[in-house]
């Protein structure tokens, strides 16, 4: 689950950083968000059963 989060946060601001050319320091706190879901979820060892 956290996997499919940070993916999807990660074509956000890749969509957002490329498409829409934004600026605001909004645009990098997702990604640093998706990046920690996605640490996090190879960390836990890829599957949770919540």
């Amino acid at each position: 689950m956290l996997g499919i989060i940070a993916a999807v946060l990660i074509v956000l601001w890749l969509l957002g950083f490329f498409a829409f050319h934004a600026t605001t320091g909004l645009i990098h706190i997702v990604l640093v968000v998706g990046l920690i879901l996605l640490v996090l979820h190879f960390v836990r060892g890829g599957t949770s059963s919540a």
